[in-house]
C-alpha cells in the first residue's frame, strides 16, 4: 500500500458536505458527506451518507497552521473540553485543553471528532441505514482504526486544513495518532501517541471479547436489533464497562482509594449485595456508562482496536511505516499502565528510530494506571506543554497572529 493516503474525492456533480447540528440535537457540530463521498472501509464496506460529529476549540490562524487534532479513546467523544452537553460533566481532556493549558486555545485551533462507529453524532450502528430506514445494527460495516483516520481526514479537508500542526491522543486515540503519522506523513508536523501500542495484544483482545460477550449475552441485545424493539442491553453493557474499567486503573490506585473498605456498613451482609466500596464504584461506573453509550458501538470500537496492527500493513515491519518521515514525535507511557505497558511504547520508539524519525520518549512515574493521561498528572502536563512549545518554535508558529 502507499505510505500516503488521500481522502476520497467527491464524484462529479455531487453536492458538497454541509455542517449541521448533531442529528438535530441542540449541541455540537456535524458535517454530513453525501453519497458521492462515501467512506470505503478496510473490510470492503461503504458508509454513505457519512455524518461526523465534532467540536472545535480556539481559532484557526490566518495561514491555517495552528490546527491540532485530538483523538479520543475507546468510549470518548468529541467533547474534549468544557462541559459535555450529554453528561453535564467536564470534557474528557478538560485538564489539558483551554486558555493557558498545554493545548492552549489562545494559541491553537483544536479539533476533536467522534469516531466512525461511535454514537455521538458520527455514523455508527445506531444510525439509520438509508437502505432500510432502520438502525444499522450489525449491518453496519466493521471498521478499523485506519477507517476512523480516513474519516477524520475527510473532516480536516472539509475544514480547509492541509497540514495539522499536531495530532495527539491516548489509548485508542494513540492508535489513531500512529495511523495518521503512517498514512498521512506529509500532513502531520508533530505527533503525540500516549499510553498506546502499534498493535493490540492477545490480552487486550481477550478483555474486549469478554466485554462483547457480556453485551451479546444480555437477552435485550436481540441480535443487535434492540433499538427497533424499544429495549437496550443495559445489564450486559454495564458488566462490559465494569470489566474494562478495572483495566484502566492500577492495583495501587484501587488499593489507595478503596482497599477492603465496606460500603455504608460496619460489617458484611453475607450476601451478594455491594458490600465493598470497590463493588459499589464499579456498579456506578456501569450504570453511568449505559446512559451515554450505545451497546453496538461498544462492539464495533473494541473490534477496531483488536484489528489494529500497524506493522502488518508494511510487510510486518513497523519501521517501514515511519520510514523517512519528517513528523516530530513525542511518545509517552506511564509506569503503572498494564493495559498498554511501557514496553509497547518502546517498540514504537525503536521503530521510529529505525525509520529515521525525530522522536523523544518519556516514561512518567505514576501509580494511576492507564487512565493517568486523563487525570491531573503534573509531569505529563509539563511534557505536553514542552513538546508543543518546542514544535511551535521549530515551525515558526505564531498562534492566531
Amino acid at each position: 500500500m502507499s505510505n500516503s493516503e488521500q481522502a476520497p474525492a467527491p464524484e462529479a456533480g455531487t453536492p458538497r458536505p454541509k455542517t449541521l447540528s448533531a442529528n438535530g440535537k441542540p449541541h455540537g457540530k456535524t458535517v454530513v458527506f453525501p453519497a458521492g463521498q462515501a467512506l470505503g472501509t478496510d473490510g470492503g464496506g461503504r458508509i454513505a451518507p457519512l455524518a461526523i460529529g465534532y467540536e472545535t476549540y480556539g481559532e484557526l490562524n490566518a495561514d491555517r497552521s495552528n490546527a491540532i487534532l485530538l483523538c479520543h479513546a475507546l468510549t470518548g467523544d468529541q467533547y474534549a473540553a468544557g462541559v459535555n452537553p450529554v453528561t453535564g460533566k467536564p470534557g474528557w481532556w478538560d485538564a489539558m485543553v483551554g486558555p493557558g493549558k498545554p493545548f492552549d486555545t489562545d494559541k491553537y485551533f483544536l479539533i476533536c471528532s467522534n469516531v466512525v462507529g461511535g454514537c455521538m453524532g458520527t455514523t455508527g450502528p445506531s444510525s439509520l441505514n438509508p437502505a432500510t430506514g432502520k438502525p444499522y445494527g450489525l449491518d453496519f460495516p466493521v471498521v478499523t482504526i485506519r477507517d476512523m483516520v480516513r474519516a477524520q481526514a475527510m473532516l480536516v479537508d472539509h475544514l480547509g486544513i492541509d497540514t495539522l500542526f499536531c495530532v495527539a491522543g491516548g489509548s485508542m486515540g494513540g492508535m489513531q495518532v500512529l495511523q495518521w503519522a503512517a498514512s498521512y506523513p506529509e500532513r502531520v508536523f508533530a505527533a503525540m501517541p500516549i499510553a498506546t501500542a502499534a498493535k493490540h495484544s492477545a490480552q487486550n483482545i481477550g478483555f474486549n471479547e469478554v466485554g462483547r460477550q457480556a453485551v451479546m449475552a444480555d437477552p435485550d441485545w436481540r441480535a443487535g436489533r434492540y433499538l427497533e424493539q424499544g429495549v437496550r442491553p443495559e445489564k450486559g453493557l454495564a458488566v462490559a464497562r465494569m470489566s474494562a474499567h478495572i483495566t484502566y486503573l492500577s492495583e495501587a490506585a484501587l488499593q489507595r482509594k478503596f482497599g477492603r473498605k465496606l460500603q455504608d456498613r460496619s460489617a458484611p451482609t453475607f450476601s451478594f449485595d455491594a458490600d465493598f466500596q470497590i463493588e459499589n464504584y464499579l456498579r456506578y461506573q456501569g450504570v453511568a456508562f449505559v446512559e451515554r453509550f450505545d451497546a453496538n458501538s461498544y462492539l464495533f470500537v473494541t473490534r477496531a482496536c483488536d484489528y489494529f496492527d500497524l506493522a502488518a500493513d508494511y510487510g510486518g515491519s513497523l519501521a517501514k511505516a515511519f520510514k523517512d518521515t519528517k513528523t516530530r514525535f513525542c511518545v509517552v507511557s506511564f509506569t503503572s499502565d498494564w493495559l498498554y505497558p511501557t514496553s509497547d511504547s518502546r517498540a514504537v520508539v525503536h521503530a521510529l528510530n529505525a525509520g529515521g524519525a525525530s522522536v523523544s520518549f518519556v516514561e512518567i512515574e505514576s501509580d494511576k494506571g492507564h487512565d493517568a493521561f486523563l487525570l491531573h498528572e503534573p509531569m505529563f502536563i509539563a511534557t505536553t506543554r514542552g513538546f508543543l512549545e518546542a514544535a511551535a518554535a521549530a515551525r515558526g508558529l505564531r498562534g492566531r497572529a
